[in-house]
């Protein structure tokens, strides 16, 4: 059980215990159950994104599948080997006490999705530009698992949603030092940012104006772009604020630096795909963008031997209808002759 508190707000003392109930003396966890009500609303809504892209039902419950599982193997596995320190096998898939990473759950889902659009012979970057906003709106809910485990907090603040708790005082006072090691001065007595809170809000601003724009996408893999940038800028931010970052060479925070590398490649390639479809040169993403008839999203432009070909098809089709006529016509001067 932790207990919360608000200080600047008055709220004093909220009970928040992490385990939400037990089925035959095992602990089913808050985290676990918020977890899974994300993958569940991802779901819904590239259901829901799929009728307007033309993609198949069937075919998003199988995607479902694959990028789920994929996707959190990837998520623990990036966590285990960022963080180290586990000895053994129950330890590393223990994933019910907290311990997943989102950019390892990205990396291990898009590489599902690009399998499996390669079986069903689905636009890859169509499926992409569905996974995006799905992807952050699961985060956007996800995150509230970190609440009632009180982790994912950052350093002191004096703001009036600063938040205090028994977990962020024995947190912050048992890893004082190592903290000081690392620049960051904290007081284990006083409020703390609430970075899942500000992550939360972040991916669901994100959320709303990407959906708002994706009626305008110039190319099939614009959404997903504009996700990785988004969610990329606010997490190099909010990462700095964190007190639990993973490190290498000694200082450099991994989250923040994937997240400037999302942000940076995900705007280049933006510009870049934008200057592209604008000289209307022929790639990958600049197929027919959005929806709006389904199956002709899908038909494949004929090439310039193509249609010579056809037109010469059409020719001799209608080659003997001509010399017919011509027949016809001579029989008839010849008529008129007589």
């Amino acid at each position: 059980m932790n207990n919360v508190s608000f200080p600047a707000l008055g709220i004093e003392d909220l009970a928040i215990n992490p385990v939400a109930f037990t089925i035959f003396g095992h602990e089913v966890m808050w985290y676990g159950i918020i977890i899974t009500a994300a993958m569940i609303l991802a779901v819904c809504y590239v259901l829901w994104r799929s009728r307007l892209e033309g993609v198949k039902k069937d075919d998003i419950y199988d995607l479902a599948i694959a990028v789920i599982f994929t996707g959190i193997v990837g998520a623990r596995l990036y966590y285990v080997l960022t963080k180290g320190g586990y000895t053994s096998f129950m330890d590393i898939i223990a994933i019910w006490k907290g311990g997943l990473a989102i950019y390892g759950g990205i990396i291990g889902g898009v590489l599902a999705a690009y399998v499996y659009s390669k079986i069903k012979k689905i636009r890859f970057t169509k499926i992409l530009d569905m996974i995006g906003p799905a992807t952050m709106i699961a985060q956007a809910l996800g995150r509230w698992g970190n609440f009632f485990n009180q982790e994912a907090f950052g350093t002191n603040t004096t703001l009036p949603w600063g938040m205090y708790s028994d977990r962020t005082f024995s947190y912050l006072f048992s890893h004082q030092e190592e903290l000081f090691a690392a620049g960051i001065e904290v007081d284990p007595t006083m409020p703390v940012h609430p970075t899942f809170l500000y992550e939360s809000i972040w991916n669901v601003l994100g959320f709303v104006i990407i959906n708002l724009l994706y009626k305008k996408k110039k190319f099939n893999g614009q959404i997903f772009l504009m996700y990785i940038s988004w969610y990329g800028f606010g997490r190099m931010l909010i990462e700095g604020l964190r007190t639990d970052s993973l490190y290498i060479f000694g200082s450099v925070r991994v989250s923040q630096l994937v997240g400037f590398l999302s942000f940076a490649i995900g705007i280049v390639a933006i510009f870049y795909m934008l200057r592209k479809t604008k000289s209307k040169k022929i790639s990958p993403f600049s197929q027919p963008a959005y929806y709006g008839v389904k199956a002709k999203t899908e038909e494949a432009v004929p090439t310039a031997e193509e249609t010579e070909k056809n037109a010469e098809e059409a020719s001799a089709d209608n080659a003997p209808e001509a010399s017919s006529q011509s027949e016809d016509s001579t029989q008839t001067t010849e008529n008129q002759g007589e």
